[in-house]
């Protein structure tokens, strides 16, 4: 039985990959990973506002008290005293490559041109084998246009490309008009990979303190569909890898995903829920059904089920359309 597949051009021993969650801030969490079968691990996320705060954080300690008396000096802080985040996360990075024989995908998360995408170089040059660059913009302005969003994502991808050497994934929200579209420029920019889809906080309100609160509620097997729709979708039609994320709690759920047309297949919430072993579980019954439906190897099912396949209308009408 062959589950080996490549993503990103990164050879996998099988598709299942723990997302960016807080199971990879311990080294023994990951080896715990590699150990239950995970055919590589995405780190968890280190975010455009941890490196600014951290910016400003060093440049108040070293103006702090200039303009005083030599004596002063003594009061600026050891290294690390600033040391504030993402630093820690490259030497954990690095560490985890040492640590485990499979691929590493380092996670950088923001928004904006800026010195923070100078951390993707970091990144490579800490060991990371891949980068998932994780971007979401919320637009609240009625005056900036759609074309203006995804023109933001574009020139971000295309200075982190600039940057690095290693293969870059988008992480994508699917709330995009012209999706296909979307894609397709993205991969044009150099994305060796797609991400279908991120989940985020959403607010709630707290009715007894009148608050603000968010909330990030697990996923369920109930929220493949629509990954798993846009996967199938957009197989065959960019040149890039696809990877498809949320609803994965099953070996059925995994199946479906590399049938639609995905390269490799990530879970946090079942993970999460049900430890390390869960990626274990899901590689088993997925070995099961593949010996049950005579499938020897993961690259023969993969896309079998994509909309260039099978003669599937994904595109359904409504049934008033009907």
């Amino acid at each position: 039985m062959d589950l080996s597949t490549t993503y990103m051009g990164l050879k996998l021993r099988n598709p299942i990959v723990p997302s960016a969650s807080p199971l990879s801030r311990s080294i023994d969490s990951i080896r715990h990973m590699e150990d239950m079968g995970a055919g590589a691990v995405v780190m968890y996320s280190l975010f455009e506002e941890q490196i600014v705060h951290e910016s400003l954080a060093l440049d108040h300690f070293i103006s702090y008290g200039s303009n005083s008396y030599a004596e002063a000096l003594s009061y600026f802080p050891t290294a690390h005293e600033f040391n504030l985040g993402p630093n820690e996360y490259l030497e954990h990075l690095f560490r985890a490559k040492q640590a485990v024989n499979i691929p590493i995908i380092a996670s950088l998360n923001g928004v904006s041109l800026g010195g923070w995408i100078d951390y993707a170089r970091l990144m490579e040059q800490a060991g990371a084998d891949g980068l998932e660059l994780n971007l979401y913009f919320l637009a609240t302005n009625p005056e900036m246009s759609a074309q203006a969003v995804e023109q933001d994502y574009v020139d971000v991808l295309k200075a982190v490309k600039a940057t690095v050497r290693i293969p870059v994934a988008m992480k994508l929200s699917p709330f995009v008009s012209a999706f296909p579209n979307f894609a397709r420029r993205l991969v044009d920019a150099g994305a060796n990979g797609l991400v279908l889809f991120n989940r985020f906080y959403q607010p709630d309100l707290d009715l007894e303190e009148l608050e603000v609160t968010p909330r990030l509620v697990l996923s369920s097997s109930q929220e493949l569909r629509l990954p798993l729709r846009w996967t199938a979708l957009l197989y065959g039609k960019v040149k890039a890898d696809l990877a498809l994320t949320t609803g994965v709690h099953t070996a059925e759920d995994a199946i479906k995903a590399i049938m639609a047309g995905a390269n490799a297949v990530m879970s946090a919430s079942a993970l999460l829920k049900g430890g390390p072993e869960a990626a274990s579980n899901i590689l088993a019954d997925m070995q099961t059904w593949m010996e049950a439906h005579e499938y020897h190897s993961v690259e023969r099912m993969r896309g079998s089920m994509s909309q260039g396949t099978v003669c599937l209308l994904y595109t359904s009408p409504s049934p008033r359309d009907s």
